[in-house]
């Protein structure tokens, strides 16, 4: 079945960028000359989404704003003869009804973010985008997934990942590799957050999922993870056991944009990858670094 929506958990506060986020959704922080939430929102569509799900919370009215018309802006843009600027935000502007926003109502977790958006889902597969992790490459990294589900036998769930130092396993949710295809693989088993020298493998599981809708009636009995929250990896343990998971080595380059230094690395890798931006940024560069 098409892999139609994609579900972006947006309802998180960003503590740890704060006080960047203490009164603006951390999905809208900058990186060059747009916000995050727009950068994610472009590759699900690059990658063939057609109806793009936003799980909101307090204070995140301004992500609903960004994808709205402005009438007032575009009046003025139009009548100031600024066409160039006209063309810019209709290329970003999506398609009438193709965006839809739901609450998540307490801050209980990325399990429960996904849960909270089974009704807009329905019972078919669906994409879960992370929109505080980057991922710098063309095509982008949920259109590799896509490739690689079309690949893969129904009921199949993919998940990308990255390897991370031995030495940090710890600190992510780590995949066993199982029969290889290229960059694809059987997962033969996930677990979060492993003590130390316990670790399957040095793959972690970043924020790109490509998920059956079976995974809903997992987390809505999911119990609390790590954290006291409901975890997705937990329920994704829980769905391995009657459906099939395959990791995706994706091509590119990822950041982590929900910490300030992969925020600022962001910003020089995506100013870097701009023809018009990058000798300018280069020489800035050289004269802060002393070369």
């Amino acid at each position: 079945m098409k892999i139609r929506k994609a579900v972006f958990p947006v309802a998180g506060l960003g503590t740890r960028v704060l006080p960047a986020t203490k009164a603006m959704p951390k999905e809208m922080l900058t990186i060059v000359d747009r916000p995050l939430i727009q950068y994610v929102f472009d590759e699900a569509r690059e990658a063939g989404i057609e109806h793009f799900i936003f799980v909101t919370g307090r204070n995140k009215s301004a992500i609903e704003d960004h994808f709205d018309r402005q009438f007032e802006l575009d009046e003025t843009l139009k009548t100031r003869g600024k066409h160039a600027e006209i063309n810019l935000l209709a290329q970003f502007q999506p398609e009438a009804g193709a965006v839809s926003f739901t609450r998540q109502q307490a801050p209980l977790g990325l399990g429960h973010a996904v849960w909270c958006a089974r009704d807009i889902v329905g019972h078919e597969p669906f994409a879960v985008v992370l929109p505080d992790e980057l991922v710098l490459n063309t095509p982008g990294c949920l259109k590799q997934m896509m490739q690689a589900a079309a690949n893969l036998g129904p009921k199949s769930n993919i998940v990308a990942v990255e390897a991370v130092p031995d030495d940090m396993t710890h600190n992510y949710g780590i995949c066993g590799v199982g029969k290889r295809s290229d960059r694809t693989f059987e997962i033969d088993g996930m677990v979060e957050k492993p003590p130390k020298g316990t670790a399957p493998s040095n793959l972690s599981i970043t924020g790109r999922y490509i998920l059956q809708p079976e995974i809903f009636e997992i987390l809505a009995n999911q119990e609390r993870g790590a954290g006291g929250e409901i975890q997705l990896t937990d329920a994704m343990i829980g769905l391995s056991k009657s459906q099939a998971f395959h990791g995706l080595e994706f091509a590119g380059e990822r950041h982590d944009c929900g910490s300030r230094a992969g925020f600022l690395r962001a910003n020089l890798a995506f100013g870097m990858a701009r023809p018009d931006l990058r000798e300018g940024l280069r020489a800035e560069m050289k004269k802060y670094l002393g070369t």
